[in-house]
């Protein structure tokens, strides 16, 4: 069990890295007056600040709705965590960890910026994706990893 949430939260660090370094990275070229760079034709790295939360829903413009926010996240990552310290398996616990690394920094991004930084910006036949971040990667495919175990991986106990 130990060695479980040392896992977790070794991911969790992983994910908080590696979302610092490539914002680090965003910020620095956008701040030395660089350019929206076109990688392919329906992928561009952008600089965005999301006030609001998940796909920019629930715009935050006031004070008070940034710290409304940074509040719930707060509260939801300590759930994560707690949820990462019982984890019942490796799956589980990778999962947790993921989603609180990305959790971890957008909360810094919302104390820091008062806003997330997003600047993955993906489009295609006249669709636009919302703008998101690796800490977004990292919440999504967590919470999508972690619906798969308990779903599909996860031994259930026999109801009858």
């Amino acid at each position: 069990m130990k060695n479980l949430r040392i896992f977790g939260f070794v991911w969790a660090v992983l994910f908080l890295i590696a979302d610092f370094a490539s914002k680090y990275i965003v910020l620095s070229w956008f701040d030395k007056g660089g350019e929206a760079i076109t990688v392919t034709p329906f992928f561009n790295i952008i600089l965005a600040f999301n006030r609001g939360v998940s796909f920019g829903m629930f715009h935050a413009d006031s004070p008070h709705g940034v710290y409304m926010l940074l509040g719930v996240a707060v509260i939801l990552s300590a759930l994560v965590g707690t949820w990462l310290w019982q984890a019942e398996n490796k799956c589980q616990s990778i999962c947790f960890g993921m989603i609180l690394g990305g959790a971890l920094g957008n909360i810094y991004d919302r104390v820091i910026y008062g806003a997330v930084v997003d600047f993955l910006d993906f489009h295609a036949f006249g669709y636009h994706w919302y703008t998101f971040n690796i800490a977004d990667c990292g919440i999504v495919i967590g919470a999508i990893l972690l619906l798969i175990d308990l779903v599909f991986l996860t031994k259930k106990e026999d109801f009858n």
